[in-house]
C-alpha cells in the first residue's frame, strides 16, 4: 500500500513521499518550552492550537499514519532579472504564483486515492497551515533533518523545500527517521543578520527578518530595521548558507510557476501602489498575505537603508500615506537617506 502511494505521490509531482505513524512529535516538550518563552511573538495561533500540534489524536481521532511530502522550488536556471541599485529582495519560495494553491490542488486527489485504499478511511491534508509540528513529523518520517536553523534540510533536496502532510486512519508501516547531520557546521547561525538563531536548533522569532516582514502587522522595531536590508518579503540567508544545498534538485512541480517579475522588485515603483494596483500586481501569490500597508512598511525600511536622495519624493508622497504605518515608516526612511548626506 506505501508503494502505492508513493508512486501515486511523485507521479503527482511531488519530490519524495515518507511515512511516519500518528503519535507526538518528539520536540512537544521543547515547542511548549519556546512558546513558553514568548519566542513566537505575535503568532498567537501557535499558541492557540498548541495541544493539537503536539497531539495529531486531537486533530484525526483514531489517526494511525501521517504521509510526509515534500515538493523542491529550487530551480536550476531560473528566469533572470534586472536589478537596479534600489532593488527589493523576496525570499525564493515567493516568487513563484502562491505554493498553498499549486500543491493543494494535487494533495486533494492524493488524499481521494488514500481513503479509497482502506475502509472507511479518514484522511485530512494540510499544506503549511494545519495545527502539526511538521518539520518534526518530517524528520521522523525520514524526509530530512531539523538544521540548526530550526528548518529542514533533505539530503536530496537541499533546503529549498515545501512541506506537506496527509494525516490518515490508515496504519501504514514507518519509514526510517532521519538523523540530525549538521556536524559542527554553524553557517546559518553566522548568516543570521539579526542574531535570530540564539543557539543551534534555537530561533527568536521575534528577530527573525522572515517574522518581522510578513508576520508582523504593526510597526518594525527601530533597532532591528537597518539589519533587514533591502529585504521586503521574508529571508534566505540562513537557507542560502547551508553546505546541503549542493545537493539539491529542480523541483518538476513549482518551476513552471514562476514570477520572475518578483525576483528583484524595483522599491520606488512598489512604494507607489495604491490598494488596487497592490492587489493587482501581488494577486495569486504569497506576497499578498502583508496587504499593502505591510508589503510598503517593508518597502520603506529597504528605502531608508539602501535608497539614495533620488527615493525622497516617493518617500515624502508615502509619508502622508492615510495608512499610520506605512507612513510612519516612510518618516524614518526620509531620516535615515538625509543623515547620510551629512
Amino acid at each position: 500500500m506505501k508503494e502505492l502511494i508513493r508512486a501515486r505521490a511523485l507521479e503527482s509531482g511531488f519530490d519524495d513521499c515518507r511515512f511516519t505513524t500518528a503519535g507526538p512529535p518528539a520536540s512537544a516538550g521543547r515547542f511548549q518550552d519556546w512558546l513558553a518563552g514568548k519566542n513566537h511573538g505575535e503568532m498567537n495561533y501557535l499558541e492557540r492550537n498548541a495541544e493539537k500540534r503536539i497531539e495529531p489524536q486531537k486533530v484525526l481521532p483514531g489517526a494511525k499514519s501521517v504521509i510526509a511530502l515534500a515538493a523542491s522550488y529550487e530551480i536550476s536556471s531560473p528566469q533572470s532579472a534586472i536589478r537596479n541599485p534600489q532593488s527589493g529582495v523576496v525570499a525564493r519560495y515567493a516568487r513563484f504564483d502562491d505554493y498553498h494553491n499549486i500543491l493543494a490542488e494535487r494533495l486533494k486527489r492524493l488524499t481521494q486515492f488514500v481513503d479509497q485504499l482502506g475502509d472507511e478511511t479518514r484522511s485530512l491534508w494540510y499544506v503549511d497551515t494545519g495545527p502539526l509540528l511538521e518539520r518534526d513529523l518530517a524528520q521522523r518520517a525520514g524526509l530530512g533533518f531539523v538544521g540548526k536553523h530550526t528548518n529542514l534540510i533533505g539530503r536530496r533536496l537541499g533546503n529549498w523545500i515545501f512541506l506537506c502532510e496527509i494525516l490518515t486512519t490508515l496504519d501504514l508501516a514507518p519509514d526510517a527517521p532521519e538523523k540530525n547531520r549538521c556536524g559542527s557546521c554553524v553557517r546559518c547561525i553566522e548568516a543570521c543578520p539579526t542574531n535570530a538563531i540564539t543557539a543551534p536548533f534555537q530561533l527568536d522569532a521575534r528577530r527573525c527578518i522572515s517574522y518581522l516582514t510578513i508576520e508582523l502587522k504593526g510597526p518594525i522595531p527601530i533597532e532591528l530595521r537597518p539589519a533587514i536590508g533591502n529585504r521586503i518579503y521574508g529571508c534566505d540567508d540562513c537557507l542560502a548558507v547551508c553546505p546541503w544545498n549542493r545537493f539539491a534538485r529542480e523541483g518538476s512541480l513549482m518551476k513552471n510557476h514562476q514570477r520572475p517579475e518578483l525576483a528583484c522588485p524595483d522599491l520606488v515603483g512598489l512604494l507607489q501602489l495604491d490598494e488596487v494596483g497592490f492587489k493587482s500586481r501581488f494577486s495569486g501569490t504569497p506576497v499578498l498575505r502583508t496587504k499593502r500597508r505591510g508589503l510598503l512598511r517593508n518597502v520603506c525600511v529597504a528605502l531608508g537603508n539602501t535608497g539614495d536622495e533620488s527615493a525622497l519624493p516617493a518617500l515624502e508622497k508615502a509619508a502622508h500615506d492615510s495608512e499610520p504605518l506605512i507612513a510612519e515608516h516612510s518618516r524614518w526612511a526620509i531620516s535615515e537617506i538625509e543623515s547620510r548626506r551629512k
